[in-house]
């Protein structure tokens, strides 16, 4: 026997108090969830402090080292009370993300339906999400790892608070120095599910435009994954990192930019307004003059 034996078993047992320690921890994991998680969040939908509009803006997508990835541009059309906000980026490689959101402003804001489309390279994979707020009916299209076609269809029940789409809106919508603010969010992983969205004010920073100088105020997006799933996340790589957007305060309050993933396990990316660049050259000064 020698020592060939004690060593041809010892991977073996190694392996086998490692699966072990990893079950004994996800039972534990799951016996004390209901124990050890924080108070759930409660949320409400937010007050309309300032009501939407018409408005056509363009944005610039970057990763964090400053490379630019993709132009973006967002158009938003108020009919009533009732306003259908859309912001699409063409990525550099061909990519698209298209996002048209429907949203009410009759005292709080309300999203009415929400549709997302994410194809091409960039993405992780293809993804169209469709919401009814009104049936209740979610809808995501979707490609697998070996590019197979994925249909998932789920009746859920609408939050009031639901935020798809909305969250630069609702940011400048909350009261500066009030409480941390929670609203909820349909996500695809890609089977729809509902998380909580956890706002809170997080400081504030400085920017400028030409020689002028302003102060933003940087907001901290946390993804409260709730339940079991919500313990669990952290331990097995799933917590989605967090989103910080920044909002110029004052009278008319407006989004100035965000750095945050733009699907699940993607990477942080930069969103910014962008100024219109002019060709250089001769203009028509002259002409004009005349």
């Amino acid at each position: 026997m020698g020592t060939g034996g004690p060593r041809a078993f010892g991977p073996s047992i190694a392996v086998f108090v490692a699966v072990t320690n990893v079950r004994s921890l996800f039972a534990l994991v799951l016996a004390t969830a209901a124990l050890f998680q924080a108070a759930p969040l409660s949320a409400e939908p937010v007050a309309v402090r300032q009501m939407e509009g018409a408005l056509h803006g363009f944005l610039i997508l970057r990763t964090v080292d400053g490379a630019i990835i993709a132009d973006g541009e967002l158009t938003q059309v108020a009919h009533g009370s009732d306003v259908t906000l859309r912001l699409v980026f063409h990525f550099k490689d061909g990519s698209l993300q298209d996002e048209t959101s429907i949203f009410s402003q009759r005292g709080h804001f309300r999203l009415l339906a929400d549709h997302l489309v994410q194809k091409g390279p960039t993405f992780k994979r293809s993804m169209d999400l469709s919401i009814a707020c009104s049936t209740g009916m979610v809808t995501v299209r979707s490609t697998d790892d070996k590019g197979k076609d994925k249909v998932e269809t789920t009746r859920l029940a609408i939050p009031p608070d639901l935020a798809n789409g909305l969250v630069p809106i609702l940011l400048k919508n909350i009261v500066s120095g009030a409480q941390p603010t929670a609203v909820s969010m349909i996500v695809a992983t890609p089977k729809p599910m509902i998380v909580k969205l956890a706002i809170t004010a997080d400081g504030a920073d400085s920017f400028s435009t030409g020689d002028a100088s302003h102060e933003a105020i940087r907001y901290l997006i946390k993804v409260d994954i709730g339940g079991v799933r919500g313990v669990v996340a952290p331990l097995v790589g799933k917590q989605p990192p967090d989103t910080r957007m920044w909002i110029l305060g004052g009278s008319s309050p407006t989004f100035v930019r965000s750095e945050g993933p733009m699907f699940e396990s993607g990477p942080i990316w930069r969103t910014e307004l962008v100024s219109p660049a002019w060709p250089k050259g001769p203009t028509d000064t002259a002409v004009r003059k005349k």
